[in-house]
């Protein structure tokens, strides 16, 4: 039997999805193993970078900051609390919300995961001169807005902000 739908050619090397599927993949790989010794996890990381930024963010705003779904924002809070990483607190203009907050140990850890990062991205970026490089963070910054601005990342507001 032949296929309802013809076979097309896929080349992954002119496929911007794929090599920034495969390139975040790697990246992530390289900085896992640069801060799980400091007991952390890569959406973790990500997590403490927008608290760094802004202590005592709400579930929700972590959630639309990091483009991740409120049930996996969830189950990382949790461990990040088990982990003594943040506490939650109710947000005193909003009943139904929480406010996240960083303890002692992770304000401590910003140095060294943040040093850790910074050296994954070093690595990574060698091969190319200092402008490719910053031709290469404004487009991939570019491409990132243009698909928040076209609704290409899905957003579920339907789960409480925790």
């Amino acid at each position: 039997m032949q296929d309802q739908y013809p076979r097309m050619a896929f080349d992954k090397t002119t496929s911007a999805g794929y090599l920034a599927n495969h390139l975040a993949r790697l990246f992530a790989i390289r900085l896992q193993e640069r801060i799980r010794p400091l007991g952390l996890a890569p959406a973790q990381f990500m997590t403490l970078i927008e608290l760094w930024r802004q202590d005592g963010l709400t579930q929700r705003e972590l959630v639309e900051r990091l483009d991740v779904e409120q049930a996996t924002m969830a189950k990382t809070l949790a461990r990040m609390e088990r982990d003594g990483l943040v506490v939650r607190r109710p947000h005193p203009g909003d009943g139904r919300a929480q406010q996240v907050w960083l303890t002692e140990t992770a304000r401590l850890l910003q140095g060294p995961a943040t040093a850790a990062a910074q050296d994954v991205n070093r690595a990574a970026l060698a091969p190319l001169s200092e402008p490719e490089r910053r031709q290469l963070i404004d487009l991939i910054a570019r491409v990132v807005a243009g698909m928040r601005a076209d609704g290409a990342i899905p957003s579920d507001n339907s789960a409480a902000d925790g």
